[in-house]
């Protein structure tokens, strides 16, 4: 399977005690300072909270985030930019399970009145999930 959109990045992780009004606080933060987000990824569990962000200025993003006191990690994603028509998440992760490649996690989305998707996905051996999306 080829896909030209295929990019290896790190995205920014922030894990707190999880509080109302932390997203809030963070996207607050991070627009006054000019910064997108692209994409975003909020869970819990417990009173602990994981974001996990991608936005259009990372090094930017991380020292703003660190400056508010933020303990902010980094972890390898793929980024995939797909035509948002039916089938094509799912040639991509069958692709992944044939050569036994498993998916920690992906977040996505498509909106309905575009005609492209984004996907963001972090594997166990991503090198490899990033050669088999590309085909060299």
């Amino acid at each position: 399977m080829k896909i030209r959109g295929a990019l290896l990045i790190r995205e920014l992780v922030v894990h707190m005690p999880n509080r109302v009004g932390l997203l809030a606080d963070i996207a607050t933060i991070l627009s006054n300072k000019g910064i997108n987000i692209i994409a975003i990824y909020s869970s819990t569990e417990g009173e602990h909270a994981e974001i996990h962000l991608i936005t259009d200025a990372q090094i930017y993003a991380r020292e703003t985030l660190e400056g508010a006191g933020y303990a902010v990690e980094q972890e390898e994603v793929i980024l995939l930019e797909l035509p948002h028509r039916p089938g094509f998440l799912r040639r991509v992760t069958e692709s992944l399970r044939r050569h036994g490649v498993d998916i920690e996690y992906l977040y996505a989305t498509a909106p309905a009145w575009s005609e492209k998707s984004l996907v963001v996905l972090s594997c166990d051996n991503n090198g490899k999930a990033l050669d088999l999306l590309r085909e060299r």
